[in-house]
């Protein structure tokens, strides 16, 4: 069993990484999900419960979706920074994704990081064809964060959620397996002796 100090890293770069979603940060998954900005950013309105989320993290961890435990490797040590969901079609070998980050990791491009990595999985691992996610129009910095990560404007559903109280559009994003570019840090490991 994989402790606190000892996690798996799946796959990374020198400065992040991904791991298996944990039942024993259960915890602190719904200490990050209680901050009012990812409250915002995900247009919810009201907080969870404690009990409530440990109840949700059983059927989560018997779910067909994807799941991932993000660790921020900046100070040397694998510290757990976030979330990363695909939520796949298999039908059509597409998903869904999402992503959360801790608030003290926000910022600093981890985010980016993250998804990047996620889409390397979802791509080279899972085989999908093409990864799309929805944003509030308002949180340009997760606007910019994605494009970074690869992925491009589809369009605007109008009036689709909330920020701050306001009704706004929901930007919706994708990106084909064709488009990514950049290094695959999964095509090497399979080229290891």
């Amino acid at each position: 069993m994989s402790t606190h100090s000892d996690p798996i890293l799946w796959i990374g770069t020198e400065t992040c990484a991904l791991g298996p979603y944990r039942a024993d940060l259960v915890e602190t998954y719904w200490r990050w999900e209680q901050d009012p900005v990812l409250l915002v950013g995900y247009g919810r309105q009201g907080p969870e419960s404690l009990e409530a989320r440990t109840e949700g993290m059983a059927h989560q961890l018997r779910g067909a979706n994807i799941r991932f435990t993000v660790y921020d490797l900046s100070s040397g040590e694998p510290v757990p920074a976030g979330v990363a969901t695909l939520l796949p079609d298999h039908a059509v070998r597409t998903a869904e994704f999402v992503i959360m980050l801790a608030p003290e990791a926000r910022g600093h491009g981890l985010g980016t990081q993250a998804t990047r990595l996620t889409l390397d999985y979802a791509f080279h691992i899972t085989n999908l064809r093409m990864v799309w996610l929805k944003v509030l129009a308002p949180n340009t910095a997760a606007v910019r964060a994605y494009e970074k990560a690869g992925f491009r404007t589809a369009g605007t559903l109008r009036e689709a959620g909330y920020w701050l109280g306001r009704s706004c559009g929901e930007v919706v994003m994708d990106t084909l397996a064709t488009e990514f570019t950049g290094p695959s840090v999964v095509g090497p490991l399979l080229t290891r002796p």
